[in-house]
Order: C-alpha cells, then sequence, then structure tokens
C-alpha cells in the first residue's frame, strides 16, 4: 500500500510539472515517512550512496568534454566534413544533419545538446535553400536520436550503472544500431527530398582530394570515437578514465590544435557543464533511493512473476515491451525512466533470456523515440522553440521519420544480432 502510494504521488508531482528531482525526492520522503518499517534517515544514505561510484564520474566527464566540443571549432569542421561525403546526394543539408548527429554521437554522447547545436546551426542554412522549416526541424530532431546510441552516450553509462551492465560493451552495441538508423533515415530524406525538388548541396560526388582535404581537417574529432572505444578495448583505460581522457583531448584540441578556444570559453563551459551535470545527478541520487524502496518492497520479483505468468513467449514480452516504453517515453524524461525501470526490467528481461545489453538497445531507442513525441518531448520542444516552428507543423513533417524508426526499432528488438554482433565479437 505504501509503494503505490509513493508511485500515484509521483506521477502526481510529475503532472503538477515539479522538476523531476524534487518529484522523486518528495515522493520517496513521503514512502519513508507513512512506512513503519523503515526510517526516514535511511532516504540520505540511500541518495549518498547512489551517487557514491567511481562509474558515475564519466556522466560529468563526457559532458564537460561534449560542451567543450562546441567552442573548439570542431562542429564546423565535422559539418563540412559530412557536405563533402553527403552533399551531392537529393537534400544535402538534410543529409547532412544526420551525419551530423551520427559523429558528434561520439563526441557529446547527449542527443538534446546535439539537437540544439543543430538548430541553431543548420536550420537557418536549410531555410535559404528553400526546405520546408517543419521538415528540416523533424530531421535535425529525429536524428538527434542517433547521439545516444553512439558512444559514449549518457543514457548508456546511466543504464550499466543501474543496471549493473559492463559499460563498455553497451559502447560497443550502440555502433551498428546507430550507424543503421542513420543509414535508414538517409534513404527516407533521399525520397522525401527527390519529391519536393530539395536539391543537393554539390552538383557531383566530392573528388579524392576533396574527401581527402576534409578528412584531414576533421580527423582530431574522428579518431576520439576510435581512442574511447580502443581504450576500453585494450584495456588501457575504464569508462570512467575514458571520460577524463575526452575532457584533456578536447582541451588540447580547442588551445593546442585549433586554437580557437580562450579561457572565457573555457568558463562558461564549466558553467553549463556543473548545471547539467548538477542536475543528472541529483536525479540520479533521488531515482536511487526511489529504487531502493521498489527493491525492499520486492516490486521486481512480484513484477517479474506476474509478467512472466501473463505472457508465455520472449517474442510477446518484447511486443509488450517496445509497447509499454513508447508509450511511458511520451511522458517521463528518458534519464527518469532509465534510473526508476532499470531495476524492473532486467529481471523481467533474463527470465525470458534476452540479453541486458540488447535490452538497453531496446530501452535506449524507445526512450529517444519518446524525446520527439508529445506531451513531453524534450528535444522536440527544444527544436521548435529554437527554430520558430509551430508543434502541429513539425508534428505532419516528422510522421516519416516516425515509421522509420519504428522500422529500426524492430529490427533491433527482434535482430539481437544488430546490438550483440560488435560486443561479442570485441570484448
Amino acid at each position: 500500500m505504501n509503494i503505490a502510494i509513493a508511485t500515484l504521488s509521483l506521477f502526481a508531482l510529475f503532472l503538477a510539472n515539479i522538476p523531476v528531482a524534487y518529484a522523486i525526492l518528495g515522493s520517496t520522503l513521503l514512502y519513508f515517512l507513512i512506512s513503519q518499517q523503515v526510517e526516514p534517515m535511511l532516504l540520505v544514505q540511500r541518495m549518498v550512496a547512489g551517487i557514491e561510484s567511481v562509474p558515475l564520474l564519466a556522466i560529468p566527464f563526457f559532458i564537460v568534454a561534449g560542451v567543450l566540443m562546441n567552442y573548439t571549432g570542431i562542429t564546423r569542421r565535422i559539418a563540412n566534413f559530412a557536405e563533402v561525403l553527403t552533399g551531392h546526394l537529393p537534400g544535402g543539408l538534410a543529409q547532412v544533419s544526420i551525419v551530423l548527429s551520427t559523429i558528434m554521437g561520439g563526441l557529446s554522447g547527449s542527443g538534446l545538446a546535439d539537437a540544439a547545436m543543430q538548430a541553431k546551426i543548420m536550420h537557418p542554412e536549410m531555410n535559404k535553400k528553400g526546405y520546408d522549416p517543419g521538415f528540416s526541424a523533424s530531421v535535425i530532431a529525429a536524428s538527434s536520436l542517433i547521439t545516444p546510441l553512439i558512444p559514449p552516450g549518457i543514457g548508456m553509462i546511466l543504464y550499466g550503472y543501474i543496471g549493473n551492465v559492463s559499460i563498455g560493451k553497451l559502447f560497443m552495441a550502440g555502433i551498428v544500431p546507430g550507424l543503421m538508423t542513420c543509414l535508414l533515415m538517409m534513404i527516407a530524406v533521399h525520397f522525401i527530398s527527390k519529391k519536393r525538388g530539395y536539391l543537393p548541396v554539390r552538383k557531383k560526388v566530392a573528388r579524392p582530394k576533396e574527401v581527402a582535404i576534409a578528412s584531414k581537417d576533421a580527423i582530431l574529432a574522428l579518431i576520439l570515437p576510435v581512442i574511447i572505444i580502443g581504450g576500453i578495448r585494450i584495456g588501457v583505460f575504464t569508462p570512467t578514465e575514458a571520460g577524463a581522457v575526452a575532457v584533456v583531448y578536447a582541451l588540447l584540441i580547442g588551445f593546442l590544435f585549433y586554437r580557437e578556444m580562450k579561457i572565457s570559453h573555457l568558463k562558461q563551459a564549466l558553467k553549463e557543464s556543473v548545471s547539467t551535470s548538477s542536475s543528472i545527478l541529483l536525479i540520479i541520487a533521488a531515482g536511487s533511493a526511489f529504487g531502493w524502496i521498489l527493491t525492499w518492497e520486492r516490486i521486481p520479483h512480484i513484477a517479474t512473476e506476474y509478467v512472466t505468468g501473463m505472457v508465455g513467449n520472449p517474442i510477446a514480452f518484447l511486443l509488450v515491451l517496445n509497447l509499454f516504453l513508447l508509450i511511458l517515453g511520451m511522458f517521463i524524461e528518458g534519464n527518469v525512466a532509465i534510473i526508476i525501470l532499470t531495476p524492473l526490467l532486467i529481471p523481467m528481461a533474463q527470465a525470458y533470456g534476452i540479453d541486458p545489453v540488447h535490452l538497453g538497445m531496446i530501452f535506449l531507442f524507445n526512450i529517444g523515440i519518446g524525446t520527439i513525441t508529445p506531451p513531453l518531448g524534450t528535444a522536440m520542444f527544444t527544436v521548435c522553440s529554437i527554430t520558430k516552428v509551430k508543434i502541429q507543423h513539425f508534428l505532419k513533417e516528422v510522421l516519416p521519420m516516425y515509421i522509420v524508426l519504428i522500422i529500426a526499432l524492430l529490427l533491433i528488438t527482434f535482430v539481437p544480432m544488430i546490438s550483440l554482433w560488435l560486443p561479442g565479437m570485441l570484448m
């Protein structure tokens, strides 16, 4: 009964637009106050224990690295590289946006940061070329889903920590789904652009010399994911240490190689990083306490027994899981969903023989779709507010992207080797 009251209060606070961390904290505090079995002081202990972990240091490190990258001049170079590769295709700038999101995943790991950055940089350029503003916004928002799949995704670190799943394997697992989604979106944009007459940026395919020049200019950005994945794979550093390496790497690029970063930029980047990191860590602390009371009440065990009794086979379970996560993603922010649901879903998935790494990819992709879906849709609202595109117009234009994303989701769900092949081969 106590856990039911706490859960209902959590959703009531969400509906009242209380900030996420305080909503979770308030409902958890309510449980500790009305429960006769646990002391209220345990709340503080569980919150501290929830963030007293070395692996979690990877989150602020990668956030700092991602923010610093925006001040190094690297984004412009990556955009130029993407244009050389895809500018000859119909809808050239939209294709550039998709490739840019894919590459930026290896630098920032944050889909929302990527969406905001591209809304400021790419959307005005697409408008100048006569693209429908709603179409441009929908491509930018939808392609930002790729970013968290490409290591080092913040969601992967969080899921791995909460679920006790290898973060290194999760990093490996996201590469193929991310590249596959990139390809599917590029195909969709190709046909839409041909139908609407959105012309290529370039008249012909770039010559090898042009590709070589653009690659040389962007090489420092392109090799960072290789350094991170390679370093983790051969045991040079842990995912947490990889985050620290990424920060040092960003500083070296900004101050020594490109020399576009100033001390004022560093101060601003650190301010942005502290704000983002502290909000995420507060959510983790509160969510860890809420997760503890779920475990105390044996909710994961009860839920697993109930679901396995109702759903007879893994295929049916995966269908129900996707439907549940898609609906939930419309109403709950992604990091919150990971913190609360990971302890519940992993035991269920394991009961059906589903690998936790595979489950992680399904989970992350579903909540990614939620970021461009009303009523919450954080990426949708971010892009629309920056580009001044009306939500109704955005939703009309994003429909083809929804179809592409659902196809990608079904492939990731029912072809496990898309996620598991690379970790199985390299780890």
